[in-house]
């Protein structure tokens, strides 16, 4: 729990749940400094009204909300760094054949270091966010566990964070449920209290993914759709059009549903597979970071391919930077080069990396 005469620099993106972070430390007796990052700049209508995070309008609100209860808000300009951390690698990604998680990017790369550094410069110890998580003290160390809604758990988003990270940061949502949240916003009189949740990826407002990749990707290079074997039934416009288990707009026909198992980039083919065929015995995972430490040996333990998928067990091989993930009973559902693959120890999460390919034992 927060002790008075904190300085504790709180993330705002203008929707409720930052809000009533805020008015929670705020009620707690904690001196609160509201910061909003400014993430990038969108050509639209002022008429069109898309469900993201960080807009201008958010920016406003979270300005508003700041005023309502009393504090100071700040907005930081990041736009470059947004662009090049975030914006740029996700259509890299695209065009390389990969399915990736910007908002995971987002709060790895841009929202937690940059903000605690500037959080810093404004003399606060810990940055506050409107995650639903928890961190708990256990045998002398932070761990960061799943919150108390279980519907509302952002932890998959929040892997790469590290104890000294955890540290210096707090999530006071986490014994709070979103309809608790959005009373205290309601109690409170928040301009925020009746928001909807964002959905979108903010810099692409409209949802048309395929839209803006052909905005920014030069050329596209059309290939063939094909089976495992070979088999060719069609051809496409191109890779990034499509998403590893995607199984509408295919365009072509077979006796069975057909998803996409594979994009291959270099020869530019589309495989597709049925379902039965989908599941695989593990994952090859990069860049894996450790809430806690490398653990010595293999982990048997839980693990997320997706952010809403269901947990599947699994033990966890460190090798290096990497980690060979095999699942006990073979995965029943796509696993996708590009997205985050979460461990986690019943709600305590252990670590996690990006899914560099399926392996079949």
């Amino acid at each position: 729990m927060p002790k008075e005469k904190m300085r504790v620099a709180v993330a705002m993106s203008g929707g409720v749940d930052s809000s009533v972070a805020a008015l929670l430390l705020h009620e707690q007796g904690v001196e609160v400094v509201g910061m909003s990052m400014h993430l990038y700049n969108l050509d639209l209508p002022d008429t069109a009204k898309f469900d993201t995070c960080c807009s201008l309008e958010d920016l406003d609100q979270a300005r508003r909300v700041a005023e309502d209860v009393g504090f100071p808000h700040y907005v930081v300009d990041y736009t470059v760094g947004f662009e090049e951390a975030v914006v740029r690698p996700f259509i890299e990604a695209y065009a390389s054949g990969l399915t990736p998680n910007p908002c995971v990017w987002c709060n790895d790369r841009v929202k937690f270091q940059p903000l605690l550094e500037h959080a810093q410069k404004l003399g606060c110890t810990h940055l506050a966010t409107g995650h639903y998580a928890r961190i708990v003290e256990h045998a002398g160390r932070l761990e960061l566990r799943r919150p108390a809604d279980r519907q509302k758990d952002q932890t998959y988003f929040l892997f790469s964070l590290d104890e000294s990270q955890l540290a210096q940061t707090l999530f006071p949502l986490g014994d709070l449920t979103k309809a608790q949240v959005r009373e205290r916003a309601k109690a409170a009189g928040l301009v925020t209290a009746g928001k909807p949740e964002s959905q979108d990826i903010c810099f692409i407002p409209d949802g048309d993914i395929v839209n803006f990749l052909e905005a920014e990707i030069e050329t596209t290079t059309p290939g063939r759709i094909i089976r495992r074997d070979g088999e060719v039934l069609g051809e496409h416009e191109g890779i990034h059009r499509y998403t590893i288990g995607q199984r509408r707009g295919l365009g072509v026909s077979y006796a069975e549903p057909l998803y996409v198992s594979e994009l291959r980039p270099d020869s530019g083919d589309v495989v597709v597979s049925t379902r039965d065929e989908l599941g695989r015995d593990g994952a090859r995972v990069g860049d894996v970071r450790w809430v806690n430490g490398r653990p010595d040996g293999p982990v048997s333990c839980a693990v997320q391919v997706r952010y809403r998928s269901r947990p599947v067990p699994a033990t966890v091989e460190p090798v290096g930077e990497r980690a060979m993930v095999w699942f006990e009973d073979g995965l029943t559902e796509v696993v996708s080069p590009g997205q985050a693959c979460v461990f986690y120890d019943g709600d305590r999460v252990l670590g996690g990396g990006w899914i560099e390919a399926g392996l079949d034992r």
